[in-house]
């Protein structure tokens, strides 16, 4: 029994015996900077020749230091799979595809499209003389329509009212009306007109006259923003109004197809 234990012990110096020669086989690794070197990398060869190296970074651990987390540098096989990306020429065709959809589609909603201002005609009147002149206040509809995929609002309104080339009345006021994308909306405006044509006052106020109408021509500019953008929308109309007595007239909103 002492004998097998003695061969054992042999045996056992013999595996742990180091190897001769291995200090030439030793190699240093350094960081990047070069400023510090790490332990020597001693292969060992075992059973059936087979060699093993202990880990310059880590030294076995599984850890490297971490003031040396930014100057090591890891090297990847030039036949590694991570550097050989799949599916390359999908993703470049889907990104190209995805891009000209993403413009079309803004192009399409953000094209600038027509805002229609029509007028509507006369909503009420009220007829007042004096010695010589009349005193004449309507009040007038605009309808307005936005084809337009988004809001815009209507800032200002400028009209201008003449009877026989003359300037009777004039009216400019800032407003802030919001009409809604592929919406209609109505507006009211008052204008009072002074009227001192002679003959146009004894129609008006002859009572053997049956019909008492005078002509006014209605010029107007009309100013909306949107996207950042003014545009002014000229429109005109020519209204007959009673100039004997007063009236009202109501008129309902007209919708008009984008």
């Amino acid at each position: 029994m002492f004998s097998q234990l003695g061969s054992q012990e042999d045996e056992n110096k013999a595996i742990l015996s180091p190897v001769p020669g291995i200090g030439s086989k030793a190699s240093n690794y350094s960081s990047t900077s070069g400023s510090k070197s790490f332990c020597s990398c001693v292969p060992y060869e075992g059973i059936a020749g087979a060699s093993f190296v202990t880990c310059p970074t880590c030294q076995g651990s599984g850890e490297i230091p971490q003031e040396l987390e930014k100057q090591l540098v890891a090297l990847i096989p030039y036949g590694d799979q991570r550097l050989k990306p799949r599916h390359t020429k999908l993703s470049v065709f889907l990104a190209v595809l995805l891009c000209l959809l993403t413009s079309s589609l803004i192009v399409f909603f953000l094209f600038p499209r027509s805002v229609v201002v029509q007028p509507a005609g006369l909503n009420s009147s009220i007829v007042t003389f004096d010695e010589a002149d009349i005193h004449l206040n309507i009040t007038n509809i605009l309808n307005i329509s936005n084809s337009n995929y988004y809001p815009i609002t209507v800032t200002q309104l400028t009209i201008e009212v003449l009877h026989l080339s003359l300037v009777v009345g004039q009216v400019s006021d800032h407003l802030l009306l919001h009409v809604h994308p592929l919406a209609s909306e109505q507006m009211f405006y008052a204008v009072s007109n002074r009227i001192w044509d002679e003959n146009t006052y004894k129609i008006c106020t002859w009572l053997k006259t049956k019909v008492h109408h005078v002509l006014l021509h209605i010029q107007g500019t009309l100013t909306c923003s949107y996207l950042s953008h003014s545009e002014q929308l000229v429109f005109q109309s020519y209204e007959y109004v009673d100039c004997r007595g007063n009236m009202s007239v109501p008129h309902l909103l007209i919708s008009h197809p984008p």
